[in-house]
């Protein structure tokens, strides 16, 4: 069997309501060649046997079965070490790819920029009955970024600019190092930092996945324990370090480390982790450096903010107006998951 351009992961737990919308929005996708690799990492809600009836029916999707519950990174990884095709894509149990052309238009943005170390794209947010919700769209602009500009911004602002895996794809080669299986909120865009260090991000305005928000899903679960703030921390103090003071600027990388300070001060619970990661973080900002980044803070903050609110209120629709997310309509072999692609009209 030649090797697939792709390899779409599909790692789960638990998902048997949302797999079938995840695993049928792929087998439509049309101009390149994949391989599906699902994982269910010992589900206990019959996904197996719904993974299995799909592996029966169709010979590109691989069924990764775990005996025992490997954890959510770790069956990330193992399923990345079986993947065979030169781009990975990861998708969701609870996600879903947007449009059948999603994967081709991936891997065209990766092929014409070989520079670039990953592709990512707006996506949808829909709910747990796949109801839009609203557009994340970070950037704002097509094109191509630079690694160490794109780190440097989402370390500024403190958030994934990026996006989540399912809006995400890259080189298999660059990513053998795999995720970090010590975190378990931010374990993405640590990946995505590492591979930015040795190339840049292409984006496209265009909403290729659709990224689900409901009670279950282990973002909200993490939030409750505060969890992310601690490896937020993490992250600047692992990745900052890395840029180049010629790329970056002294200035920036004092901004950086004093928003990271500042705003961990402000909103994270008073814990010994979290309090030894800002000493650390404290420890490469002067007294001078901190007067001068809290100075410039509160004068330019309230034109951020006005900023902000120019472009939620003024900016541009969406130029993508032949792209409408459309929810899917059936599902073959699940009763408890009613909403997936229709083949016969190519949703």
């Amino acid at each position: 069997m030649p090797e697939p351009k792709v390899s779409v992961l599909i790692p789960t737990y638990n998902y048997a309501r949302f797999l079938p919308e995840a695993i049928e929005s792929v087998l439509v996708q049309r101009g390149v060649e994949f391989e599906i690799l699902i994982s269910d990492d010992a589900s206990t809600d019959g996904s197996d046997r719904l993974i299995r009836r799909y592996a029966s029916e169709d010979k590109r999707i691989r069924n990764l079965q775990r005996t025992r519950n490997l954890g959510m990174v770790a069956n990330w990884n193992a399923c990345l070490s079986e993947a065979r095709g030169e781009y990975i894509k990861f998708v969701f149990g609870d996600d879903c790819l947007a449009t059948p052309d999603a994967l081709a238009r991936w891997c065209e943005m990766l092929d014409e920029h070989p520079e670039a170390s990953l592709a990512a794209s707006a996506r949808y947010v829909i709910n747990g009955r796949s109801e839009l919700r609203e557009v994340w769209d970070e950037w704002r602009k097509p094109g191509e970024f630079a690694g160490h500009d794109v780190i440097a911004r989402c370390l500024s602002l403190d958030k994934n600019l990026i996006g989540e895996p399912t809006a995400v794809m890259f080189r298999r080669i660059q990513a053998a190092r795999g995720f970090d299986e010590n975190l378990r909120q931010i374990v993405d865009l640590e990946m995505w930092f590492h591979l930015l260090h040795h190339g840049t991000m292409v984006y496209d305005r265009t909403p290729l996945c659709a990224f689900r928000v409901h009670v279950g899903q282990q973002t909200a679960l993490n939030r409750a324990t505060a969890i992310g703030a601690a490896e937020s921390l993490r992250l600047t103090a692992r990745h900052l370090p890395r840029l180049s003071e010629s790329r970056l600027g002294w200035g920036r990388r004092k901004r950086i480390l004093f928003r990271t300070l500042h705003y961990s001060r402000k909103r994270s619970p008073r814990t010994p982790e979290i309090l030894a990661a800002e000493a650390r973080i404290a420890s490469q900002l002067s007294r001078p450096a901190r007067a001068a980044c809290w100075a410039l803070h509160r004068i330019s903050r309230p034109f951020q903010n006005l900023a902000r609110w120019g472009v939620r209120t003024f900016s541009p629709a969406l130029a993508t107006p032949s792209v409408e997310w459309c929810p899917p309509r059936h599902a073959r072999f699940s009763s408890a998951a009613p909403f997936v692609y229709d083949r016969a009209h190519g949703h």
